[in-house]
């Protein structure tokens, strides 16, 4: 795993943004996004299964991870992250390339591969959809923006075991590494979780309901691997359908005992991805 940097160039200015590359830089890339408070190192399992054959980026969004945070909240909205993901594009100097998107990184996935002239060949959507229920975004509301601080890295893994609860039933091992992956020591010597508090800010500032993003779907290009865990509240088994019914031609497999969603720390979440990929 190799760390790399570049510049993005927002409404406030610039901001320098962080990704892990993994593979061999000739090899065909993917690149991966994260979700809403995740960071880059969330797919380090999914990439060092991909490597052998292929370049991997990971991507820390703005405000998360390494990657600075904007000093301007109302920043943190999609088109800036369209803005980053396409210049980080233009970094790897790719023809084509793959993406995997997890919820928030699914919504850039899917965004950016509903444009014409993408560079997308495939894209894997995980766990998000064309249509996001209000009741899943109040929930998400309710853990995102607090700037909680803990005297030691047990006290942030007691609070994302319980916050990330619908990941499943993870390993004592998997919930540390989500933990240390996800720290960030204060100048008081407290831990926090890496990411800006201030991402809440945008988002609490729209009213609660639903959204619907059906006719960005309907101009996806590419075909699609859509992951989704069978008890999750943000994408629904109904969406998950009608994706398959209309839009681009959409493969889904659902993972049971999963709620929103699959880490893609095992095995058998992984395989999907890898043989999608690999076609």
């Amino acid at each position: 795993m190799r760390s790399r940097f570049f510049t993005g160039l927002g409404k406030a200015g610039f901001h320098r943004l962080h990704y892990t590359e993994w593979g061999d830089p000739a090899a065909p890339a993917v690149v991966c996004v994260h979700g809403l408070t995740q960071n880059a190192r969330t797919f380090d399992a999914l990439a060092a299964a991909l490597a052998p054959t292929r370049r991997v980026i990971c991507l820390d969004v703005a405000g998360r991870g390494r990657s600075d945070r904007l000093a301007d909240p109302m920043g943190y909205d999609y088109p800036q992250y369209l803005a980053d993901v396409n210049t980080l594009f233009a970094r790897l100097d790719v023809g084509t390339l793959d993406f995997v998107g997890t919820s928030m990184g699914g919504i850039i996935g899917m965004l950016l591969a509903a444009l014409p002239g993408h560079p997308i060949g495939r894209l894997v959507v995980n766990d998000v959809g064309p249509f996001i229920p209000k009741a899943a975004l109040a929930r998400i509301r309710d853990y995102i923006g607090h700037d909680f601080r803990y005297a030691d890295l047990a006290g942030l893994e007691a609070h994302m075991r319980k916050a990330y609860a619908p990941f499943g039933p993870l390993t004592d091992a998997q919930w540390r590494k989500l933990a240390e992956d996800a720290a960030l020591t204060n100048a008081d010597g407290s831990i926090s979780q890496g990411y800006d508090p201030a991402i809440a800010i945008p988002i609490k500032a729209q009213p609660l309901a639903d959204v619907d993003l059906w006719p960005f779907w309907d101009r996806v290009s590419c075909p699609v691997l859509l992951l989704r865990g069978a008890e999750s509240d943000l994408l629904h088994a109904g969406t998950a359908a009608e994706m398959q019914k209309r839009g681009p031609p959409t493969t889904l497999v659902e993972f049971a005992g999963i709620g929103h969603a699959p880490v893609l720390f095992d095995a058998g979440q992984i395989e999907p991805v890898r043989a999608f990929l690999a076609a």
